[in-house]
């Protein structure tokens, strides 16, 4: 997920704030995976059988994604102010290839509680990692020509839903890989897969415009001046999207459309495209978290203390939450009356997950507010250790 760097020796709470508010609204989209009824047999998107609190469930959670990877470029720039260029390259690229192996080997596990690696899960760690990759193989250029090189990713990506691209052989699996990706299965074995749903040049790009916001948080930069511009840039990139998708010609492969009532038209606007993520997509998402980050800047009480002490350990939560809601899975999976027969499902990737088990959103929500506040004092903990010690390995987590 969009993770942070390296502890700066001053966190900045606006940040860490936004970050913890997405991790919790993160995992309501993983609790809905493992334990929502319809999880697996139909789409909470799909407008004519969802409902808005069902499509409402799915919608907040594109928020954490998009404000993840941002902030992790922004959070790129913050370390660099204490590194010379050659040292941050140096460090974004291990801590990039860190991150990859992480996803592979520790994420996969947690996805499919599968010990033999029939399926390797390309997720949002993945496509962070390599974003770290390539930025610290640019972070020595100057910040408008990764500014320049992150817009042109951003807003130009789109142009390939006009192409017809390869549909087999090596070049489809680059294409997937790098630009197209939204679910995309590789078999390279007799019962082996990758299962591919995050584009990694997507990602890059907001990355890269991430790294050139995190400007504004430099140390010498007027407090108020950049409240302003955080709070502006917000509304403008809120606004680009009403407009972008309202002409609906470009911007996202999913055009919006009139349905049968003006609710349910409102959703169909709101239905953008996130595998791989499409300029309407990230506008949508990042505009309206920059306007909240700029509203919370000066915000301290006991609600931003504990959502920040969550956002600064962004990466111990994400490990700790998917194997803390799988292992639930497993139990009530057996409390429910299933066993050993039932499970691998060779229609759900993970294990201990039949395709029709699961309950309605109330049960679903309570199982997420479960996992975060299980979590708190590990989180807590953890928090605390990473402020009173210096091993050089406290940085790659």
């Amino acid at each position: 997920m969009g993770i942070a760097l390296q502890q700066p020796k001053q966190r900045i709470q606006s940040i860490d704030t936004l970050r913890g508010v997405v991790m919790l609204i993160m995992a309501i989209d993983h609790v809905r995976d493992f334990f929502h009824i319809t999880a697996w047999t139909d789409s909470p998107t799909n407008l004519a059988t969802t409902t808005p609190q069902l499509f409402f469930t799915r919608w907040i959670t594109h928020f954490c994604a998009p404000t993840f990877v941002f902030l992790s470029g922004a959070s790129a720039f913050l370390a660099g102010q204490r590194k010379t260029k050659k040292e941050l390259s140096s460090f974004l690229i291990k801590r990039g290839l860190w991150l990859v192996l992480v996803e592979l080997v520790v994420m996969s596990l947690a996805f499919s509680f599968n010990p033999l690696y029939n399926v390797f899960f390309l997720q949002v760690i993945w496509v962070t990692g390599w974003s770290m990759v390539f930025l610290g193989l640019l972070v020595s250029a100057s910040i408008k020509y990764i500014l320049l090189i992150g817009c042109i990713i951003t807003f130009g990506h789109n142009i390939l839903d006009y192409f017809q691209l390869p549909q087999q052989g090596t070049a489809h699996v680059l294409w997937s890989v790098f630009f197209t990706a939204f679910g995309t299965l590789f078999k390279y074995g007799q019962s082996r897969f990758v299962f591919d749903l995050y584009a990694i040049l997507p990602w890059t790009g907001v990355m890269f415009l991430g790294y050139g916001f995190g400007i504004l948080y430099s140390k010498n930069y007027d407090a108020l001046k950049r409240r302003r511009t955080v709070l502006m840039i917000g509304i403008a990139v809120t606004i680009f999207f009403i407009v972008l998708r309202y002409i609906n010609a470009y911007g996202d492969p999913s055009h919006w459309s009139t349905q049968k009532n003006g609710l349910y038209t409102f959703l169909s606007f709101l239905n953008t495209t996130k595998y791989p993520p499409s300029l309407c997509y990230l506008s949508m998402t990042i505009g309206p978290a920059l306007i909240f980050l700029s509203l919370i800047e000066t915000a301290k009480n006991k609600v931003t203390d504990i959502l920040s002490m969550y956002g600064r350990v962004p990466f111990f939560y994400y490990v700790l939450h998917f194997y803390l809601i799988h292992i639930l899975c497993v139990i009530i999976f057996f409390a429910s009356g299933y066993t050993s027969k039932d499970i691998i499902d060779p229609n759900v990737p993970f294990l201990f997950r039949p395709q029709h088990f699961g309950f309605d959103l109330p049960v679903m929500y309570l199982i997420w507010f479960f996992v975060i506040a299980v979590l708190y004092k590990p989180c807590k903990w953890f928090d605390n250790y990473r402020r009173t010690h210096t091993q050089w390995w406290l940085s790659y987590l």
